[in-house]
């Protein structure tokens, strides 16, 4: 039976949350992880119509892009905004779950799809998460390499950029002399001992190392197995928040809106720049993300997309010669809320799922070119 549960696993793997900012309220929201489910919708945020809509149709989980209950509640009554939303949805025993910003930042994520909506190329990171990592290196004899090794890379560790299961090995000797208190796998205690080993290195992110050496010691058939822990050189991971990426040749500043109009079907834009000016590397950052734009200048973009931003931003652009796009922040998230609507329902068959019909953006139509 696929529960609510199952759903939060699938959209914590695909998304994971340690990706979103320390401001968000992602994760599971509202509802019982043991709670089946049959229906799912997605939608970019919760709104009147959207609770009606869910209840109408009997959804069982709702996964909104915008959480619920963002700034925290003291009370949740009909009396209340909070829980004139969540109310409703708590009675008719709909979950939700809010993955926000990150689905903005995961491989695969909003970003993303904008960037390869724009048709850009070399699509990394415009504000890349440090990342620590640490080498384990164990020693085992050759009959428990492949447990070892099979129990650490489940564990999450060996994964270098696109590659997993990556490891060294070299083949050594080990000594050690058992106290009368040991219980050697091999050998006898008393007398020192020689046994030929492997010594396998991997490398893990600094949050998993105590879960790797776990599954090591479990795997390893040494009552008291060797091994060391050593820090790396910290350095940029493959993720991040926004992206940016370039054009194999400089496009125009108005070709680039009409391809933004396009792949986000953004009846209009509002636009900072000379239209006829040639842009080469565009930044990136979903939303209403005008933070990100010292981001942008100091990757050297010529252009930066958000959904919206302050006007005093605008000039900061004008004088830092960089160009704006801003669709609005419905455009520059919706078609993403749906294509997720589409992968769950590729990835659960049995469950259907839709983005809400009766979502719309709140400024539509309102928005022009400037």
């Amino acid at each position: 039976m696929i529960t609510v549960g199952t759903l939060c696993d699938f959209l914590g793997a695909f998304a994971p949350l340690s990706l979103a900012a320390e401001w968000d309220n992602v994760g599971l929201l509202l509802g019982d992880t043991e709670a089946p489910v049959f229906k799912v919708m997605t939608c970019l945020t919760i709104t009147p119509p959207v609770v009606e809509e869910a209840i109408a149709e009997g959804v069982n989980l709702i996964v909104t892009h915008h959480p619920i209950l963002f700034r925290g509640a003291k009370k949740l009554t009909t009396q209340s905004g909070d829980g004139q939303l969540v109310w409703p949805l708590a009675r008719a025993g709909i979950a939700v779950y809010s993955p926000h910003t990150a689905f903005d930042n995961c491989k695969g994520g909003i970003n993303d799809s904008i960037a390869e909506g724009l048709g850009l190329s070399n699509i990394r990171p415009l504000r890349p998460v440090v990342e620590r990592r640490f080498k384990i290196v164990v020693f085992v004899p050759e009959n428990d390499l492949g447990n070892v090794s099979d129990a650490m890379f489940a564990a999450g560790a060996g994964i270098i950029g696109e590659y997993s299961q990556c490891s060294y090995l070299l083949s050594g000797t080990g000594t050690f002399f058992g106290s009368e208190h040991a219980n050697p796998t091999i050998g006898q205690k008393g007398q020192r001992e020689t046994v030929a080993e492997r010594r396998l290195e991997v490398v893990c992110p600094t949050a998993i190392v105590d879960r790797v050496v776990a599954a090591m010691r479990r795997a390893h058939s040494y009552e008291e197995p060797a091994f060391d822990v050593y820090p790396l050189h910290d350095q940029p991971g493959a993720m991040g928040a926004g992206r940016i990426g370039e054009y194999p040749e400089p496009v125009i500043l108005d070709e680039v809106i009409c391809r933004v109009k396009a792949s986000l079907r953004a009846p209009s834009t509002q636009v900072v720049g000379e239209i006829a000016d040639p842009i080469f590397r565009v930044a990136i950052a979903c939303g209403a993300a005008g933070e990100f734009l010292p981001d942008a200048v100091r990757a050297g973009a010529d252009l930066f997309l958000t959904g919206e931003m302050r006007f005093h931003d605008y000039l900061t652009a004008q004088r830092d010669g960089i160009a704006l796009v801003l669709p609005g922040h419905y455009a520059s998230e919706r078609p993403a809320v749906e294509a997720l609507a589409q992968r769950l329902g590729r990835e659960f068959p049995a469950v259907v799922c839709w983005c809400s019909k009766r979502e719309r953006d709140p400024v539509a139509g309102m928005a022009g070119v400037g």
